[in-house]
């Protein structure tokens, strides 16, 4: 058997925190999504005036990157340089979506989404960054 770490709601609530306090310094309304090492939602936080859609769209981004192991940047690079197929795939190809890496174990995902792509991203990293984690293997 293995052990292995697990985010847990207090370690969520530090993330969505942190980046709640990046989109509001940038004034930027985003919706906020946090997923498990299953790629399952555990947070979900929607800035006021924050794109209705959004809802829908940050926890697939989280989800992306659990199932794919990797940014959804890195997903929507593959599908931009002329890798068509991954339109397919069952994940959200759209930057905004990082890993929770942990002493190199994937713990989790942060999704945002309501501005621009690289912006989400920002807003993502702010929070992961608040629990001493990485976005990278």
């Amino acid at each position: 058997m293995k052990t292995r770490k697990i985010l847990t709601l207090d370690d969520a609530r530090t993330i969505a925190a942190a980046a709640e306090a990046e989109a509001v310094r940038n004034g930027w309304n985003v919706v906020i999504a946090i997923a498990d090492h299953g790629g399952h939602l555990m947070w979900l936080q929607r800035l006021d005036d924050a794109p209705l859609m959004s809802v829908t769209v940050a926890p697939e981004k989280a989800r992306a990157c659990v199932h794919a192991r990797r940014s959804s940047k890195l997903l929507e690079d593959m599908v931009n340089g002329g890798r068509t197929a991954g339109l397919h795939l069952p994940v959200q190809c759209i930057e905004g979506g990082e890993m929770i890496v942990v002493d190199g174990e994937l713990v989790g995902a942060v999704g945002v989404s309501g501005v621009k792509p690289f912006e989400d991203a920002q807003v993502a990293r702010a929070g992961i960054e608040a629990i001493g984690a990485r976005c990278e293997f």
